[in-house]
């Protein structure tokens, strides 16, 4: 997918705050090598740059776009263009950290255990990922997608990929790994006409606008918009209340 770290960044702190408050929960005080996976423009980066300065810092995404806006930030970090799904480093980590991206990928039974393989002895493999499927936000674009003349092209889109709080611990057992996970659901307050459509459109909708063409896309969007608008009225304030639910977890080896 093409990624928008503009269109991202719209609602910077909204996007930064889980990260903030992910490495509240990671006990690590001087790691030598720390790793953000998923890194997009690098604000979350910059997070794990403040508490640990003298870490060798490393922030890895898939995104061209992303990466050159992260290299604009004063973080001092080195910047990897690589595909998660395939990466491997040559390595161990003391802490890998991932803000909102391991939704992405599939299969996380596999996924969560080569993950933990990647981190030293006596390290911290940390993630946050959206736990929303349910919300209206996301049931409206499926039921967009397969309601209109674009059905049959989107049959087939990736969606997001996250497993249960429970298996996850499961998961984190199994490795000999002690877990801490919990789930928060934000209130977010947004601003302007069409604000949901505009939080989604930088992340869970990309993969539905991407695969239309241009005609289409635009009805698409209509379509969507419509339902949005419906589900997350506009208050007389012109502010839009937006719960969102997103599942934390740390795993400590």
């Amino acid at each position: 997918m093409v990624w928008n770290p503009s269109t991202y960044m719209a609602f910077g702190d909204e996007r930064t705050r889980p990260a903030v408050e992910l490495l509240a929960r990671i006990r690590s005080e001087n790691p030598e090598r720390v790793i953000d996976l998923g890194c997009g423009p690098g604000n979350s980066t910059a997070v794990l740059a403040q508490r640990w300065p003298n870490a060798e810092l490393q922030g890895l995404d898939s995104s061209p776009d992303m990466l050159a806006q992260a290299r604009r930030t004063q973080v001092h970090a080195e910047w990897i263009e690589a595909d998660l799904a395939s990466w491997t480093p040559g390595t161990n980590y003391s802490v890998i950290f991932s803000n909102a991206t391991l939704q992405w990928l599939d299969d996380h039974r596999a996924l969560i255990p080569r993950m933990l393989s990647f981190v030293a002895p006596g390290g911290t493999f940390a993630f946050q990922v959206p736990h929303n499927m349910d919300a209206p936000s996301h049931v409206l674009m499926r039921e967009t997608a397969t309601s209109g003349p674009w059905a049959s092209t989107l049959e087939n889109v990736r969606e997001v990929a996250v497993l249960s709080p429970a298996d996850y611990f499961a998961i984190f057992m199994s490795c000999g790994a002690q877990a801490d996970i919990w789930e928060t659901e934000y209130l977010h307050v947004l601003e302007g006409t069409d604000a949901v459509y505009k939080w989604v459109s930088a992340t869970g909708l990309r993969p539905f606008v991407q695969a239309l063409a241009k005609d289409e896309r635009e009805a698409f969007v209509l379509d969507y918009k419509r339902r949005l608008n419906r589900a997350y009225p506009q208050r007389q304030d012109g502010k839009t209340l937006f719960p969102f639910k997103r599942l934390f977890a740390v795993a400590q080896l």
